[in-house]
This record gives structure tokens, sequence and C-alpha cells, in this order.
């Protein structure tokens, strides 16, 4: 089928990348890679001013009005860390869902055991979440509303501004694990009532890997995971509590944050409406197309309306791991197997044994892409 990779791994991490993206990382590295904040140097300044940049973009495309409460961390998982772990405390009850990533469950689970209250509200076998579950759940002790915007194995779509609004209205802070979603669907903070917003930089964002943030609300007092040099404040032991510093101890990843900028750009460029239009056709196109291959089950919502471009399918009587390994090495084609982080989200909709293989797509796949996959499909339903 050739020799190109026909890559449907954009969940996992956005590949390729715009040329922009790959061009400003160079520039970075081989120009001004001079440690920002740090020196007062005509080098670290151009990296302090870059990064500054890649703030402002992220702002605007998430309508945030001041970029300074914008951490840069390392990954999406590093940002969900911090949001849980710097604001929950012994005695704090805090309700989730079933289709949340590890990253929220794992912190969750492990500040259990340290006395925080946590409940996690069933989703349908379909992965959708009814918010008054969510309402019903709440306590006079409910610190924190957690929820994904976009589950990362059915694609659903979770009405984030109806659990924004019963959040506010209950006066409970609310997070949203934008993983599945930045870059691909409008985010706005304020109509949405988000308090925080975790985001990758390599996927949707377009960004390399290694880049990923954290808006804070104004005003909330989150503790910081890691104490340590900041460039401010460097006369004091205790850690400044202005923002960004306090959560950006140690050097950035100044090189990749410009890298991210330029994602950033493209995409308020390009005009994300076109980007989403574009996965959702390539999505629908797929699923219309799988639905009619006997012997393939598809998960998660069939209204295109309710679906991101995330695709969980299975042949039946084959394992997904199997499945997943004839695409690669018979039709040089990127899925992923398994139980992608989510065990809850599996349990949900009945796939925690055998797991699915997943189709994600991104901005660069094509029709033609699809075609060639479902082609691919109905060769191995009669292989296996």
């Amino acid at each position: 089928m050739g020799d190109r990779m026909i890559y449907f791994d954009n969940a996992a991490t956005t590949f390729p990348k715009p040329k922009e993206v790959y061009d400003a990382i160079m520039e970075a590295m081989k120009e001004y890679g001079a440690n920002p904040g740090r020196s007062g140097h005509k080098l670290a300044l151009k990296m302090s001013r870059e990064i500054y940049k890649t703030r402002e973009l992220l702002a605007q495309l998430f309508n945030v009005s001041n970029p300074m409460n914008i951490i840069f961390t390392g990954n999406c998982t590093d940002s969900l860390n911090i949001a849980i772990k710097g604001l929950l405390k012994e005695g704090d009850h805090v309700i989730t869902t079933s289709m949340e990533h590890n990253s929220v469950l794992r912190p969750l689970h492990a500040l259990k055991k340290k006395g925080v209250d946590v409940t996690i509200v069933q989703a349908d076998n379909m992965g959708r979440i009814n918010p008054e579950d969510i309402r019903r759940s709440i306590k006079d002790n409910t610190k924190l509303i957690a929820t994904t915007h976009v589950s990362n194995l059915t694609g659903t779509i979770l009405p984030v501004e109806e659990i924004g609004k019963i959040a506010k209205d209950n006066g409970i802070y609310y997070l949203v694990d934008a993983a599945q979603s930045a870059g691909v669907y409008d985010i706005d903070v304020e109509k949405m009532n988000i308090d925080f917003l975790a985001f990758p930089g390599h996927k949707s964002l377009l960004g390399p890997q290694g880049t990923g943030g954290l808006y804070i609300r104004e005003g909330i007092d989150v503790e910081e995971m890691k104490q340590g040099g900041t460039g401010s404040a460097s006369h004091l032991l205790d850690q400044p509590h202005i923002c960004p510093d306090r959560y950006e101890s140690g050097t950035l990843n100044g090189p990749g944050i410009v890298g991210l900028g330029a994602g950033v750009n493209y995409i308020l460029r390009e005009g994300i409406e076109r980007i989403r239009k574009h996965e959702i056709k390539l999505t629908k196109h797929f699923m219309e197309e799988v639905l009619k291959i006997d012997k393939v089950k598809v998960y998660g919502p069939l209204d295109i309306a309710e679906h991101g471009p995330v695709v969980a399918i299975n042949i039946l009587g084959a394992d997904s791991s199997e499945v997943s390994y004839v695409l690669d090495e018979k039709y040089n084609i990127a899925t992923r197997p398994g139980l992608h982080c989510a065990p809850l989200a599996h349990k949900t909709i009945g796939t925690l044994e055998e797991g699915v293989v997943r189709f994600s797509f991104g901005p660069f796949n094509t029709h033609e892409e699809i075609d060639i996959a479902i082609r691919a499909i109905k060769e191995i339903t009669l292989e296996l």
C-alpha cells in the first residue's frame, strides 16, 4: 500500500507538525538559545520575549485576560497534578467522571489515601455524562469538579459549559482537561466558567513534546509542586508567589515553547473552525464507512455532534493489539491499541478485557487516507 506511513495516532501526539513549528524550534536553538529570565543580555531577553509571545497567543486562543496566568509545564499531566494536588487538602471533596484519563484519576487516587473524598460520576455506555449527575454529587465540602473536555477513548464531547455553570452557581472550582480539545474546539475560560485549564503542547496545539500549560484563574491560591530558581526575588529563600514564576522553577523548555507558539499561531491564522470542520468531516467519513463492515464494533456516540476526531473500534473475535500490529506492519497505518491510560472509561464502555483500536485524526490527514484504512480493515476482517 505504499511506503508512506498513514498516521492515525494524533490523540497521542500530532504528527507531522506545520513546517513553521520545526523552523521556529531550530531558529531558537541556533540563534538565541540562551536562558530566559536568568540573564540581562540580548539573547536571554530575546528568548524571554518569545516565550511571552506564546503566552499571549494562548491567552488569545482561550480568552484569558492576563497572559501571566498561563504557566508552562512539561506536559498536560504536570498541569493536572499542579491543579489537583495544589488545591485539594484533607477533608475536601472532589467530583470527577468515569471517562477521565489516568492523569486525573491517579493523582485523585493518591489524594484519596490522604483524606480527600472522591466521587466518580458514571457515564453511560457511550461515554456521555449527564450534568445533573454532577449536580447531585455536590456536598457541603465539594471544592473541585474535574472533567475532561473530549474523551481520549470514545471521542465523546462532555458538556463543559453546563458543568462550568453548575460549578460557578455552587461556588466550586472547575478544572478542565483539554488534552483532546485544545486547538480543535473553542475554549473560552470566561464563557465556560473554567478556573483551571490543563493542556498539552504536543497534540492539537501542534507544538513539540515536552511542552504543556495550565491556566489558573486570577486570585486562586494553588500550592506549587516544587521550589527553586525563578530569576525573580532571588534574595529570598521563600518561593515567590507571583504568577507565573511561582510555578516555573528551573529553566523552561524555551525552544519547545517557541515551537508551541508557532503551532498556536498556525491555528489562529488557519482558523480553529476550519481545522475542526476538516477533522469532523474525516471522522464522519471514517465512521460511516466502518459501520458498514461486518464484524466491526464502533464505540461511543454515533452522532457526529457529540463526537471529537477520535474513534474506537474492535474487530469482533480479534485482539486489539493484533489488529493494530497488522495495520502497522502490513498496511503502514499507525493506530493505538489497548487501554489508552483510561481504565474506567474502558470499563464504562465494556472493553476493559480486550481494549480497542483507536483511530484519531489530525489537520493533515486526508479522505484518501480514510479510504485506504477502510479497505485495510475490510481485508483484516476477512483474514482474522
